[in-house]
């Protein structure tokens, strides 16, 4: 039995939730999303007035393993719409800059060339010193352009250089050491 699944997600009065035959749509202050279960997805998804139920439709494997998933897709959903979410990452290192304009991210980290990477439209990107926040409504999206722009210059153990998450602890390591002659 699954935690996660039989716990009802609340809705508040400023969001409309739609569902469709295997799509759910949610709109609210933040703007809409919309989440496709597929044809794998042994789940009931009910709407009452102020929640949303996620049931097995049948006790398959299947559906024992997509039951959470699936309330936890739908409550990112509607969380998202209200208070969005939001990745910092810290920029480590002498000389690495960054900056953002317009629809772009404009990247110095330490190689031969500047790295101008795309923002997606339905997120909003700013730098703070040396702190680059990613917000948006969407938590698969905000954390896919954190995760892609932490792997262009990942903190590396010696020096603590590069991206890492703002909560993010790194284990230093120790350099090497001159050997002593017996």
């Amino acid at each position: 039995m699954s935690r996660i699944g039989k716990l009802p997600i609340p809705i508040s009065q400023d969001v409309k939730v739609k569902i469709e035959d295997r799509t759910i749509i949610v709109n609210g202050p933040r703007g809409e999303l919309s989440f496709n279960f597929g044809y794998k997805v042994d789940v009931k998804i009910d709407q009452e007035q102020n929640q949303i139920t996620v049931e097995q439709k049948e006790n398959t494997k299947q559906g024992k393993a997509m039951w959470g998933t699936a309330r936890a897709s739908i409550n990112n959903l509607v969380v998202g719409v209200v208070k969005g979410f939001e990745k910092k990452l810290e920029l480590h290192g002498v000389g690495y800059k960054m900056a953002v304009q317009g629809n772009k991210l404009n990247l110095n980290l330490g190689y031969s060339h500047p790295i101008n990477k795309d923002i997606p439209q339905e997120l909003e990107v700013s730098v703070d010193k040396e702190t680059l926040i990613i917000k948006g409504a969407d938590k698969q999206l905000v954390g896919e352009f954190a995760a892609e722009t932490r792997s262009l210059r990942k903190v590396e153990p010696y020096k603590g250089k590069g991206f890492r998450y703002s909560d993010e602890q790194v284990v230093r390591k120790e350099g090497k050491r001159a050997g002593g002659t017996e």
